[in-house]
């Protein structure tokens, strides 16, 4: 159905009649309606009250992250020998596409046979990033909850690539903050980062509040005495994906699992990438959304699947080089289901 300015929102339903609407700006997702163990049914993701918000999403709320997910330091990298510098938009760094990144672009949305597909055209400069990118995403939800969404992206130059979906949950749908929601990750590796959010080497998860590997309340961990939660107000950290330490996509596989044990909705995340970033809401203090109130911290949190941040100045920097001829693909999975 038509929205503002000409872009267009998409609503998928499955079986089970959750409801997932979706924006041509960011290629975002804007709600997500799915039942708790009775069977009421609520929003999952935060997000905004008017649409028109979209179009700037400072949040990032439910978008589409581009051309490069994440932090580069200083903005700059070096490829094929020359050096690169491109928008710098965080304490002197580049994050998530910069000011302009696929956020805050208008995609070319489609209904498909299966689900809604968006598409975009990044020119050749645009953010500082070398060569014009063509992305496709397309989402699917399957009657068992799961909300499937597939990259794809081809370039006419070289130039890193590096996307990812940027939905915040809130699996009780609002009615608190998600210190009790139960977490589990897949991952014996963090990156930890300095204090502007670069990483600066791998720390094991062991004897940390990062250790996720057996399924954790949140809330208990935001106030660890930890320099890393310190530095970030809470996690805001890339984990290294168990199996996956050269940087490189691989087969998709369940990586981590969420329960809020009072509604009994229980999130899986299951991707091709090596990297998760867990981000626990941490600046959300005060961000007009939906409700009458607004956000305070940690009201939401994030699993965002991508490469590693910074990535493209690491030693696995070939592995986020989009060449010509080469195809971009990823897949990300969010499954919702009940716990009895």
């Amino acid at each position: 159905m038509p929205a503002e300015a000409g872009a267009a929102l998409f609503t998928l339903r499955n079986g089970a009649d959750m409801r997932v609407t979706l924006s041509e700006h960011g290629a975002a997702m804007v709600s997500w309606l799915a039942p708790d163990r009775y069977g009421r049914m609520a929003d999952v993701l935060l997000g905004y009250r008017d649409a028109r918000d979209y179009a700037a999403n400072p949040q990032f709320f439910g978008a589409i992250i581009g051309r490069w997910a994440n932090r580069i330091a200083r903005g700059r990298f070096t490829l094929d020998e020359r050096p690169v510098q491109v928008d710098v938009n965080d304490r002197g760094n580049h994050l998530h596409g910069g000011a302009g990144g696929f956020h805050t672009l208008r995609w070319r949305g489609a209904a498909t046979e299966d689900g809604v597909s968006f598409r975009l055209i990044s020119r050749a400069g645009e953010g500082g990033f070398p060569g014009e990118v063509d992305v496709l995403v397309h989402y699917r939800l399957d009657d068992d909850g799961s909300l499937v969404i597939d990259y794809e992206a081809a370039a006419d130059r070289a130039t890193p690539l590096n996307l990812t979906a940027h939905p915040y949950f809130n699996l009780n749908g609002g009615v608190a903050d998600v210190g009790d929601h139960l977490l589990r990750i897949d991952a014996g590796h963090y990156l930890q980062t300095d204090a502007s959010g670069i990483p600066n080497g791998v720390a094991t998860v062991a004897g940390t509040p990062f250790d996720f590997r057996q399924p954790a309340p949140i809330g208990p961990r935001l106030v660890w005495p930890h320099r890393q939660i310190e530095l970030a107000g809470g996690f805001d950290h890339c984990y290294c994906l168990d199996g996956r330490a050269d940087g490189r996509p691989g087969p998709l596989r369940e990586v981590a699992r969420v329960v809020d044990p009072g509604s009994g909705r229980c999130l899986l995340v299951s991707t091709t990438q090596a990297g998760l970033q867990f981000y626990s809401g941490n600046w959300l203090e005060g961000v007009r959304g939906r409700g009458p109130r607004p956000y305070a911290r940690h009201d939401g949190f994030c699993l965002e699947a991508q490469a590693f941040p910074d990535q493209v100045n690491g030693p696995h920097a070939a592995a986020v080089i989009l060449r010509p001829g080469d195809v971009y693909r990823q897949s990300t999975v969010y499954r919702l289901s009940q716990q009895r």
